[in-house]
């Protein structure tokens, strides 16, 4: 499959943007090893506009497309990584935009801050979901308490949603809903990066694309 073939996966991209909370999403999203259909999948990043932006660890990163360009029916999921931006203005757009994947039924996967976004327009009132503590979308002022599970990442149809001190799960569950790995192999990616079992590393390495 080339890369023109490949079906993107949407991140988005704001300043204050949390580094590692998408980390290892992307990076095995994007790399083909031990994949079920290496290169099915491409990562794109979009940003509200085409104007650079600046992480949370200093990088300077160039949208791929603005969210005016994103279309659900053109995209396998929009990954909301966690920032300080979420209960402001500036980031209305991206909660717009995961509303409308998620009335598509379009995967959407939202962490750490991300979620108070989400939390904030009404978005996980009526579906399970995690984020950084009860007490935290509380604050808020959400009405979603009786839908919050205190797992590091929980998965309901197309929402996923994790914890900032658990990116290994979140990816874990994005990797899941997309497929990427057979679910074997997909354990051991977990018992390598999750458990820290140098074992899932062996196991990883039998594996042939």
């Amino acid at each position: 499959m080339t890369e023109n073939s490949a079906i993107p996966v949407h991140v988005a991209v704001y300043d204050t943007y949390a580094d590692w909370e998408a980390g290892f999403a992307t990076a095995h999203i994007n790399r083909p090893d031990w994949q079920r259909e290496p290169g099915r999948y491409v990562v794109r990043t979009v940003a509200a506009t085409a104007d650079p932006i600046r992480t949370s660890g200093g990088m300077r990163v160039l949208p791929d497309l603005t969210l005016d360009e994103l279309s659900p029916a053109e995209s396998a999921m929009l990954i909301l990584p966690g920032n300080d931006l979420f209960p402001t203005p500036a980031y209305q757009p991206f909660v717009a935009k995961a509303r409308e994947f998620l009335e598509a039924d379009v995967p959407v996967a939202a962490i750490c801050g991300a979620t108070g976004g989400l939390a904030l327009a009404g978005l996980l009132d009526n579906r399970p979901h995690t984020s950084n503590a009860l007490e935290f979308l509380q604050s808020l002022g959400y009405g979603g308490s009786a839908f919050y599970r205190d797992e590091l990442a929980v998965t309901d149809g197309a929402l996923i949603t994790g914890k900032a001190q658990a990116p290994v799960e979140f990816a874990r569950e994005i990797l899941a809903k997309l497929e990427v790995y057979e679910p074997a192999v997909l354990d051991s990616w977990y018992k390598l990066y999750g458990a820290k079992d140098p074992a899932g590393f062996f196991e990883l390495n039998t594996v042939t694309n």
